[in-house]
């Protein structure tokens, strides 16, 4: 039976002044790990709340790091690296978008995905399986549909943690710049985000294609368009509006597509994941 799996964070909200913290901590030498072997939790908890400037139950925060792409084992993933290197107050668009895709992979990432999005957890549930079904909805729509998958999870619970779910998406201290999700008054309203710039889409398809395809040269332009994880529903789209997207990232030489005759096919031709997402933050100078 899916759990819920939202109360990584505690009580704390997605806040990129702290998360910021936690950051440049994790790009020091020892990153976000003890500086001596064998102190106790507490001891580790203390020393490490000294050197972000954190209180120790804001320590919570490493979740949040964590989850979004940016920390991984205790010290900068390579992402989280060009992301203070070239966003270094997390202010821009590109930052926001890379932290939803990985947020909405839950604690499992780019892993081989679950038959049911539920299985890693209410994030990637409401990505995946809750928004590309309801467009606008209410916290309580939320909720109540919710209870039917997480069965396990009392209502007062499912309303505490998809709280803060929304909490990222709307609140500019969060991820609200890239609007993948808008408030309107009591309603919550997505497919109307600000799309990211080719390069950052091709970052995403590049890191989905590790996942979905990595020892292939090609794939069917279906098995793209249609994967229940895939680029379509975390970017908020429509079939055809994400074939749009695979168009552009074609006259931009990130991808050839073969449509002569079915079945169609998408040829890659980035060179890494990592370039595609530097070319992102330049291209947004």
């Amino acid at each position: 039976m899916p759990k819920l799996q939202l109360s990584f964070s505690g009580t704390f909200a997605l806040k990129k002044e702290d998360l910021l913290k936690i950051l440049r901590v994790a790009e020091e030498e020892q990153g976000l790990k003890s500086s001596t072997q064998g102190l106790s939790k507490e001891e580790s908890d203390q020393e490490l709340s000294e050197r972000t400037g954190l209180g120790i139950p804001k320590l919570r925060m490493r979740g949040w790091a964590s989850r979004s792409g940016l920390v991984a084992d205790d010290f900068l993933s390579p992402e989280g690296k060009l992301v203070l290197d070239k966003d270094p107050y997390l202010e821009s668009p590109i930052t926001n978008w890379l932290m939803h895709f990985y947020l909405s992979l839950g604690d499992k990432g780019l892993q081989s995905p679950p038959t049911t999005p539920a299985d890693w957890g209410g994030w990637t549930y409401f990505v995946y399986t809750f928004l590309p079904s309801y467009r606008a909805f209410t916290s309580d729509d939320l909720v109540h549909t919710s209870a039917l998958v997480f069965e396990q999870e009392p209502t007062k619970s499912l309303t505490k943690n998809f709280k803060f779910v929304l909490r990222a998406y709307t609140e500019e201290q969060a991820i609200a710049n890239c609007k993948f999700l808008i408030q309107e008054d009591n309603q919550y309203v997505a497919g109307q985000a600000d799309l990211p710039n080719p390069y950052l889409v091709g970052y995403f398809l590049a890191k989905l294609w590790e996942r979905d395809f990595p020892n292939d040269t090609s794939a069917l332009t279906e098995s793209i368009l249609n994967h229940p994880m895939g680029l379509a529903p975390v970017l908020g789209l429509s079939v055809a509006a994400t074939q749009e997207q695979l168009n552009t990232l074609e006259s931009h030489g990130i991808i050839e597509q073969r449509r002569a005759v079915p079945p169609f096919q998408v040829i890659p031709r980035w060179d890494a994941p990592l370039t595609l997402l530097e070319k992102a933050y330049d291209s947004d100078r």
